[in-house]
């Protein structure tokens, strides 16, 4: 049964408000809310003890909350440094370890960055190139009942439009897209207005990796302030008031025109939860 799911990416500021402290007791926190998806941050490092893990999993998984996890920030397969490479893979692959503790699946990453004095297109050959290799180390290592999911980024500098992650999700099967349509509109400059817009790429996800993968799709949603240079910091759904956007109206109906099955994690600054739920009301309402 297609179930899309909703939540937020680590805590809330009223989580931390309302005395809780501790990633497992935000299961029960979330159910009551409504919502049934949770995303733990490695952002930066993969710090956690197997029995930490493994109670945070068990948590989750009384309550119904599928857990993701975002992979360590320092990742980029265009490094040219091959040590760099190296450490990349690890990233992932540790990740991966510890997200499976806690019962979860979905590993999401930053793919690459361009770097200066660099041509994009070999930047993105060579994070093609890596990702191919990625893809056998996580064969290598067993991984291959976890999916890898790597994100459109909100930087124009930053390899991660979403013509560039389908291509990287074609590689293998094991791969499927993060779409973070506020990345998306950030670096357009504010370009995901429309239902056709976000219908664009979402065909596109479909032409590139085909339904199957394309209906299991992970996204991150919020809203995002933006210069020329895109992405330069996460609002809420309350503090945009110049309308950065996207909305995500329009994207909730995409979700229902394509029959998606997606996880949906709000990223808005410290209200993510609370526009969490308030985006499962808008694909309800529909």
């Amino acid at each position: 049964m297609c179930k899309v799911r909703f939540g937020p990416s680590g805590n809330s500021e009223s989580f931390y408000e309302q005395g809780y402290k501790n990633t497992e007791q935000a299961a029960e926190w979330l159910s009551k809310m409504g919502l049934s998806a949770f995303e733990y941050s490695f952002g930066r490092g993969t710090k956690i003890s197997e029995k930490k893990a493994l109670l945070i999993g068990e948590k989750m998984s009384q309550f119904d909350i599928e857990i993701s996890a975002h992979a360590p920030y320092y990742i980029n397969f265009a490094n040219p440094d091959d040590e760099m490479i190296e450490k990349s893979f690890g990233y992932v692959l540790s990740t991966a370890e510890k997200l499976k503790l806690m019962g979860g699946k979905r590993v999401v990453f930053h793919p690459a960055s361009v770097g200066k004095n660099a041509l994009r297109e070999d930047a993105f050959n060579r994070a093609y190139e890596n990702m191919k290799k990625l893809a056998e180390r996580i064969y290598a290592a067993g991984y291959e009942d976890m999916i890898f999911c790597p994100e459109t980024m909100g930087k124009i500098n930053q390899i991660g439009d979403f013509h560039e992650i389908a291509k990287l999700c074609s590689i293998d099967d094991v791969f499927v897209p993060t779409v973070d349509f506020g990345h998306q509109n950030a670096r357009t400059l504010g370009g995901l207005k429309t239902q056709k817009d976000f219908d664009e790429i979402i065909s596109c996800f479909i032409s590139e990796i085909g339904e199957n993968r394309t209906k299991m799709m992970h996204i991150h949603f919020s809203k995002i302030e933006y210069t020329k240079g895109g992405e330069v910091r996460h609002l809420t759904f309350d503090t945009d008031t110049l309308n950065y956007g996207p909305s995500f109206e329009p994207l909730a109906a995409s979700i229902k025109k394509f029959g998606l099955c997606p996880v949906v994690i709000c990223e808005s600054a410290g209200t993510q939860a609370e526009d969490a739920l308030k985006m499962k009301n808008i694909y309800e309402a529909i």
